[in-house]
């Protein structure tokens, strides 16, 4: 067994570490729109739930040279996002959203994917998610000092929209959603085998 020191890594020999061990990772792809109404769109796979009462997601959006990404900015300006589900059939897509564009350009519009209006928020999704919850920030974390560092939001899901092909009785079929799952570098995962364990009593 290999033991290592955080505090004697770099920030990229540890980034190479975690995206290596935690995997697989579901991803996240969130919809914000900036002050001037070009809406950003980009895929982030530092996502979990935090909530079911009520109903919490978080993620996390690097900032590299200590900037802030546009989808971080537009949430801390407007508090308002939208979270979509990366699957098989979109992820090609969304993959072209990770491009380093401009503020004034929206990446949405670059992949040719399909803004559709939101029912409670102002931010629009896409349409070619097959869940995608609108969300409204509830806290804000930045983390980390002068360098890359990161800031952790958590937002509130205020409504939910699922394609009723993969909903039935109130659950999600997995094999419908097919979502995929962030690994390291350039690789990505289907969920694969399904089995289960029954929990101890």
């Amino acid at each position: 067994m290999i033991s290592i020191n955080p505090k004697e890594n770099s920030e990229r020999d540890n980034y190479k570490l975690l995206i290596g061990s935690i995997i697989p990772r579901p991803i996240a792809f969130i919809t914000t729109q900036s002050e001037s109404g070009v809406v950003n769109g980009a895929p982030f796979s530092y996502f979990n739930i935090v909530s079911s009462n009520p109903p919490m997601v978080s993620v996390a959006i690097q900032r590299p040279a200590g900037k802030l990404k546009d989808t971080a900015r537009n949430i801390y300006d407007s508090g308002e996002f939208v979270v979509h589900i990366v699957d098989g059939e979109n992820v090609a897509k969304i993959n072209e959203t990770a491009a380093s564009l401009p503020p004034s350009e929206s990446e949405v519009e670059k992949a040719d994917l399909t803004l559709v209006s939101s029912t409670e928020i102002s931010v629009p999704g896409v349409k070619e998610a097959k869940v995608r919850m609108e969300c409204r920030l509830v806290q804000a974390i930045p983390l980390g000092g002068e360098g890359p560092g990161s800031d952790l939001f958590i937002g509130e899901v205020i409504q939910f929209h699922i394609d009723e092909k993969i909903y039935e009785s109130g659950r999600i079929d997995p094999r419908g959603l097919g979502a995929v799952s962030r690994l390291a570098g350039t690789n990505y995962a289907h969920i694969g085998e399904i089995f289960s364990i029954d929990r101890p009593k």
